[in-house]
């Protein structure tokens, strides 16, 4: 046969071959063996093995309401027994939560797992196999997770979730091996877990005055009823006592509670609470004013920690937690705690000199560590988000760090171990696509791919005995933004899939396979009734910053008249003429942010005399993270740097309620200038203004205004 023949027609047979055996898994398996046979799984099987009778009928149970919840129906099959034992000594199984799976004989599934849990996970998988005609393809698979931690967290108090809603985000988690759930209960937004010995908490603190975030928090404004004044509203974002009518939020009962630590265990998910401490916890001050620093009139929303009362509450409340919830991690957040009341604070301040500290820091971690103390002495472990780093790190605390990795590598290089959820990747709050045309969100702008790429184990601790550090990852769905049960789960799917195969599989190195797997699980949970995000309909990445713009402003000087901030500098004082457009994303490095008083002030040099045709910037719109466009743009050109000719003005109405925008601002005409001083303004507002370029005299087509 001619050579070159056979290489196309082996090439074609291997096309054929690797489409044959290619199955629609999250997360991908260790390895799998597909065979070329299919065999039935009709809803008369029969499940045996050395389990547990109760856990046995479980199973059962779960396989038929996990079959019929895809509609998928058929009375008879091939296949007539699934097989599970759990064999922990087996010399095959060498890692934790270990399965085989063997189906080639088409009338028996064999399993073979370590613990009980594997067995769960081997039936997610063998349920993951079978499609629309309940049809289950002969296979091997051989299986086990990478890291131990695979968790989601959902944020209950800015936004109150039925419990039912849980129950359902439960049942997803399960179908994918995630196996934490971590629960935000308290915060300003609400308090959301039931106590019996302060009722208080959820008959002042439990319920507000509207849903809508930006109203209720951040703005003030059109208050939703009459009665709230102006003031209070501003000030003390009020919140009403049961059992008004008018009011937004809710609590989970403890009996509520328990049902859904059952149901989690039930499918090996563990349900971690979070009450919040030192700071955030607005809501518990509005509840039980005395335990707020004496000076308390703008709300801090910390506790004292001078004051005893503060350890009393905090001690019974985390009694009545860890007799909900068995879990081994109590979370105490940590986070974004102003210490400001605390340096004025005469209760505070004799606390430090009793204990030696010498900065608040330390006396936040006064507080963490006390409550470790009191955690561990119950057989629990503290777990906080990076900042309980700050100060001194409590000896037996888990650390989640957020703030990017840098927290995470610290406290694993320092012994503790090390939940990664850093913000860039793993907050599910940023806008998923082209922000334009999704609905609202937090910040920021983390598509699927940009999950999917995180890798959890720092390049800095690879290859050394810090690894064993890392306990796996975690993604975040902050709620500020997120008011509806289908908005939820939009934000929270497909992106938690990208977590749940980065936490389980040993690689995640290959995004088209996962998306295109991706794509077909996000079909199947329309059909089971999930709002999850459109993966097949994604616009992408602005495609204006992938295209450089050739204009002669390129390379020229820019004088800063107002600074822009150190942290959003891009590449520094050559961003705006080096002819990049920013992408989606605010955080990429391209946008440029500036938050003085005197907003946007530049003036650029083209070094000579030039004929200016045309000017053109864009500006920025992001309300969520206080991104505003601006009020004025003022636009001017000189030939002595001196004496500025006026070319364009334009002033608009900022308003919140315009989520996100790109907006182009362009002059043309023509006027010879050496320099070029463009002004723009904040509004009533305030906040933050980005720009990413200024093009002069474009030679290619400009950035679409979106």
């Amino acid at each position: 046969m001619n050579r070159s023949l056979f290489l196309i027609i082996f090439a074609a047979y291997s096309l054929i071959v690797s489409s044959q055996n290619k199955v629609n898994i999250i997360p991908q398996p260790v390895d799998i063996t597909l065979g070329c046979c299919k065999y039935s799984l009709g809803s008369h099987f029969k499940l045996r093995g050395n389990i547990d009778k109760n856990k046995k009928q479980f199973f059962e149970q779960y396989i038929k309401a996990e079959l019929a919840l895809r509609d998928i129906k058929k009375e008879k099959g091939d296949i007539r027994v699934i097989d599970i034992n759990i064999d922990a000594n087996n010399t095959l199984l060498t890692q934790r939560d270990s399965y085989v799976i063997n189906n080639t004989d088409g009338k028996k599934i064999t399993v073979i797992c370590n613990t009980i849990e594997a067995a769960f996970y081997a039936i997610q998988t063998l349920l993951q196999m079978v499609d629309n005609e309940a049809n289950i393809q002969n296979c091997t698979v051989t299986d086990y997770p990478r890291f131990q931690y695979r968790g989601i967290m959902i944020d209950c108090s800015r936004h109150f979730w039925s419990k039912e809603l849980i129950l359902k985000q439960i049942d997803a988690m399960a179908r994918y091996k995630l196996n934490y759930l971590h629960l935000h209960l308290t915060d300003a937004g609400g308090w959301r877990f039931e106590s019996k010995t302060y009722p208080e908490l959820t008959q002042k603190g439990s319920f507000r005055t509207e849903s809508d975030w930006n109203n209720w928090w951040v703005s003030g404004t059109d208050r939703q009823y009459a009665d709230v004044s102006a003031e209070d509203y501003i000030n003390n974002r009020a919140y009403y006592e049961q059992p008004d009518s008018r009011p937004y939020g809710g609590y989970y009962t403890q009996d509520e509670l328990k049902e859904i630590v059952d149901y989690a265990a039930k499918r090996y998910i563990t349900i971690i609470p979070e009450i919040e401490m030192p700071g955030h916890s607005e809501e518990v001050i509005a509840a039980l004013p005395y335990l707020a620093c004496e000076d308390n009139t703008q709300n801090s929303g910390a506790f004292c920690i001078g004051n005893e009362q503060t350890f009393a509450f905090l001690e019974t409340i985390l009694t009545e937690v860890m007799g909900i919830f068995p879990s081994e991690y109590i979370h105490i957040g940590g986070d974004e705690t102003s210490r400001e009341h605390w340096e004025k604070c005469k209760k505070c301040r004799q606390r430090m000199a009793d204990e030696h500290l010498a900065t608040t820091a330390e006396l936040q971690s006064y507080l963490t560590e006390r409550i470790e103390r009191f955690l561990n002495n119950h057989g629990r472990k503290l777990l906080g988000w990076d900042e309980i780093l700050e100060g001194k790190l409590a000896p037996n605390a888990t650390v989640m760090s957020w703030r990017g990795t840098s927290g995470g590598l610290k406290a694993a290089e320092d012994n503790h171990h090390v939940i990664m959820s850093p913000g860039g990747y793993c907050y599910l709050d940023a806008y998923q696509d082209a922000p334009y045309c999704q609905p609202r969100a937090f910040g920021g702008y983390t598509p699927l791919n940009r999950t999917y790429s995180y890798e959890p184990i720092p390049t800095e601790i690879k290859s050394t005995d810090k690894e064993q550090y890392i306990n796996g990852l975690q993604g975040n769905l902050w709620t500020e933004m997120i008011d509806t049960p289908q908005h939820l789960e939009y934000m929270l799917w497909p992106r938690a899939l990208a977590i749940a195969e980065i936490g389980w599989s040993q690689r995640h190195d290959n995004y088209p396979d996962f998306h295109q797997r991706a794509v077909k699980i996000v079909n199947d949970m329309h059909q089971m009734g999930y709002n999850a995000f459109p993966l097949d309909k994604e616009i992408g990445e602005r495609q204006d910053a992938f295209i450089k713009i050739d204009h002669e402003g390129i390379g020229k000087p820019v004088t800063y008249l107002a600074p822009y901030a150190e942290v959003y500098a891009a590449s520094g004082d050559g961003s705006l003429t080096d002819g990049l457009s920013g992408k989606w994303s605010y955080g990429d490095g391209r946008w440029q942010g500036f938050i003085t008083k005197g907003g946007f002030d530049v003036i650029i040099d083209m070094l000579q005399p030039t004929d200016i045709r045309d000017i053109s910037i864009n500006f920025m719109q992001f309300s969520g993270p206080e991104i505003f466009a601006p009020q004025s743009i003022d636009i001017k050109a000189s030939l002595d740097g001196t004496n500025f000719d006026d070319l364009y003005y334009r002033s608009y109405d900022v308003s919140r309620d315009c989520d996100y925008f790109i907006r182009n601002e362009t002059w043309v005409g023509k006027i010879s200038a050496r320099y070029i001083k463009i002004k723009a303004s904040s509004g009533k507002y305030g906040g933050w203004i980005f720009t990413d370029e200024v093009f002069i005299n474009t030679k290619e087509e400009q950035p679409a205004n979106n």
